[in-house]
């Protein structure tokens, strides 16, 4: 998930949909392969085998988009609840360098 500032590219938001579905049209290229028949031979093996990839694609994108909400909302939840265990320490600059006199 990104921040309210980031945008996302369309390769990380289509990343599953486009992959699943190059995986199942690619699927029949090779079992055509092995057969030793023309790769375009069954067209509608590419045709249906891409949708099905694609659907899976998104499915599991929707999965994964859930499964991390749900463990970002679980850890926000544990930050409110212990709150002393996540304290700020950033010093200032004022902390970190000792007071420095010129020399002349």
């Amino acid at each position: 998930m990104t921040g309210p500032y980031e945008k996302d590219s369309i390769l990380t938001k289509y990343f599953y949909h486009i992959g699943l579905g190059l995986m199942g049209a690619g699927t029949p290229v090779v079992h055509n392969y092995y057969l030793r028949r023309p790769y375009y031979s069954g067209i509608h093996r590419h045709i249906v085998l891409g949708i099905i990839g694609i659907y899976c694609g998104y499915y599991m994108d929707e999965f994964f988009k859930r499964k991390f909400a749900e463990r970002d909302a679980v850890i926000k939840h544990y930050i409110e609840l212990h709150p002393e265990d996540f304290v700020d320490k950033r010093r200032k600059f004022k902390e970190i360098f000792d007071e420095w006199y010129p020399q002349r």
